[in-house]
């Protein structure tokens, strides 16, 4: 059973070729945070065994939750010894108490400080409770502290969407040092789960500045996900420039990026390796390389000649695979095979589509739905998280008021409606901004999502009695932090895969999920999947879909099922279902728009895309990719 880091086989990162700042590619998130928690293990042990301290520098969120993690399991069952390491954090929100569950205090202390044995007085975090005018000397004493240790050995950071390390915010100096300031809107958007809200976000932060992080002698910046792919670019490839200042790094002697698949897609040598000098031309990279062509040059694959290949740098694969009509031929019909009405195939077979939330499913794959259950396959779906905490109180409110007055009108079990109604009003009238629910909160929440998930699959034609609510109990945490994959979440997958046995899957590929679910869901599922190949000798056939937060780039896309303009105005009633989110989400994430509106667009462009190539035009598309055993 593949259930921690540490079960896993380890793989050798690839590096990246000329990139201004070294990078690194790993096969998963799991891989590239072994790696790094491996590399503070020796620091730390090579340290201890000369009796002196290990100074570390060290960031929040859920980009190294999976190295502290695998620092805790060292600890535990290695013997990892932290009592002579040092930490000082990048940053902390101004104004919040450390006993905050927003706080990085808070985070580091349930995350990591409480689970080893780092001293207390070793444990340095900036201080934002401090009166502003007491900001600037205590900011002092934060660099005159890192200087009395003599320096930090390795500083760990994350990287923000506008390239921000730390809080050193877009246009910060290169020469900062640990500072009070400001809040990029963007990096308050994207801290807006956290907070249960934009408005309840921080405005201020202390942060170390990043001459405090070029003075550090190692620096290590991971980065996962696809929403990290343009920045990533930008810092690693880009000029030197104050407006992301993760491009100061690039003039450290000792520092390297981490990244997964996902973030380094749009480093040259992954998107566009051509440009780069000569490649091995695999089949998928001639796909990619001839489709960028077309959108180069604004033509069809059938119109592309070798004057155009010439032009941008591909007649290696005119010298290698034959003329250029040739190439593009082979492309159009990879292409064409793509297309298929009916994706889970002519006969009668148990399909599942595993939805992370409760209306993934309808917006991911709703016109898909309607076409398994319109060709007669039996269509479970499984909605794996209850969702509950992406539901506004004003929602909650409103379904216990119904609840109170329907007992009230059916006199039914007054008194102990009574009980509920106090506890349920009580919690939600004196409910703090960002305060997680009370459990009976949690509960009327949960039933709302329930409700919707209902009316949305049988607008596409799903029977009741196939829809599956899993309520794995990595989500159960009432926040927006959720726990790692546990035994049990990859059992409660297994079991339902084995009692529907079914021919094909369907899962969430997209990682760049805000919450982080999405990535999860996915590990549980391939693990069970994993663990009945392996028992068994066959698996069901997996396809991973996205939608939600962005769409397979055609190079990648191997299934797209075509929809009438019908079957997409029907896949948006089965959204409209979903009232809590319609409208405005609680965490919409990087994109303000509806769901139904993120959609409709993603599946109109994907048929854009295939008739601007030459394809049959399409009204809309839904694309897949098939899992091939990788790790997500």
């Amino acid at each position: 059973m593949v259930t921690s880091i540490q079960s896993q086989q380890a793989t050798v990162p690839r590096k990246v070729p000329r990139t201004k700042i070294p990078c690194y590619i790993f096969d998963s998130n799991v891989d590239l945070a072994r790696s790094v928690a491996q590399e503070i293990a020796g620091l730390i042990r090579s340290r201890n065994s000369f009796g002196q301290h290990a100074v570390l520098g060290l960031p929040t969120g859920s980009t190294p939750l999976g190295v502290y993690r695998e620092l805790i399991r060292m600890h535990q069952e290695e013997g990892l010894d932290f009592s002579n390491v040092i930490t000082f954090n990048l940053d902390e929100y101004y104004g919040l108490q450390p006993d905050d569950i927003q706080s990085y205090h808070y985070f580091m202390n349930e995350m990591f400080f409480k689970h080893v044995n780092v001293q207390p007085e070793n444990i340095n975090i900036p201080d934002g409770t401090v009166p502003e005018s007491d900001v600037e000397a205590r900011c002092r004493c934060y660099e005159e502290k890192i200087e009395q240790t003599g320096g930090i050995d390795l500083m760990l950071l994350g990287i923000g969407r506008d390239g921000h390390i730390g809080f050193n915010e877009p246009y910060s100096g290169r020469d900062d040092r640990t500072q009070l300031v400001t809040l990029d809107p963007v990096t308050r958007m994207d801290a807006a789960s956290d907070f249960f809200g934009e408005d309840n976000v921080p405005t201020q932060a202390v942060t170390m500045g990043v001459g405090t992080i070029l003075d550090a002698r190692k620096i290590i910046l991971m980065a996962l996900g696809e929403h990290k792919a343009a920045i990533v670019h930008e810092a690693a490839e880009g000029p030197m420039t104050d407006r992301v200042p993760a491009s100061y790094l690039r003039e450290h002697p000792d520092v390297k990026f981490l990244l997964d698949p996902a973030a380094a897609e749009q480093l040259t040598a992954t998107a566009t390796p051509w440009l780069l000098g000569t490649v091995t031309l695999t089949d998928a990279l001639v796909k990619r390389a001839v489709l960028w062509l077309c959108e180069q040059t604004n033509k069809a694959l059938l119109k592309l000649d070798a004057e155009d290949f010439r032009e941008h740098h591909l007649y290696q694969i005119l010298r290698e695979q034959g003329p250029a009509s040739e190439v593009a031929h082979r492309v159009f019909r990879w292409m064409m095979d793509t297309i298929n009405y009916h994706p889970g195939g002519r006969d009668r077979k148990r399909i599942i589509c595993f939805s992370p939330h409760p209306d993934d499913d309808v917006i991911s794959m709703g016109g898909t739905l309607i076409r398994l259950v319109e060709d007669g396959h039996e269509v479970h779906v499984a909605y794996m998280t209850s969702g509950n905490i992406a539901v506004f109180d004003h929602d909650a409110q409103r379904i216990a008021d119904l609840v109170a007055e329907f007992n009230r009108l059916f006199g039914i079990d007054i008194e102990k409606s009574a009980v509920v109604e106090d506890c349920v009003f009580g919690a939600l009238k004196n409910k703090i901004p960002g305060q997680p629910d009370v459990e009976d909160v949690l509960k009327i929440k949960s039933l709302i999502r329930w409700s919707e998930a209902k009316a949305g699959a049988k607008v596409c034609g799903c029977e009741e009695s196939n829809l599956h609510f899993l309520d794995l109990p990595f989500y159960r945490t009432g926040t927006i932090e959720k726990n790692p994959i546990g035994s049990d979440d990859i059992r409660i997958v297994r079991e339902l895969i084995e009692s529907v046995d079914p021919s094909q899957v369907y899962i969430a590929g997209d990682l760049s999920d805000p919450h982080g679910t999405h990535r999860v869901c996915a590990q549980a599922i391939l693990a069970a999947l994993g663990e009945i190949d392996v028992e068994q000798g066959n698996r069901p056939e997996a396809l991973l879909y996205r939608g939600a937060w962005q769409e397979w780039p055609a190079h990648e896309i191997e299934i797209a099922v075509p929809l009438s303009p019908r079957d997409l105005e029907r896949k948006k009633a089965a959204i409209f279902r979903h009232e809590s989110q319609k409208d405005s989400a609680l965490f919409p994430g990087t994109d303000r728009r509806e769901f139904w509106q993120r959609a409709e667009e993603r599946n109109r462009n994907t048929a854009d895309v295939y008739n601007q190539i030459g394809l049959p035009e399409f009204y809309a598309l839904e694309a897949f990719v098939r899992w091939k055993g990788l790790p997500l």
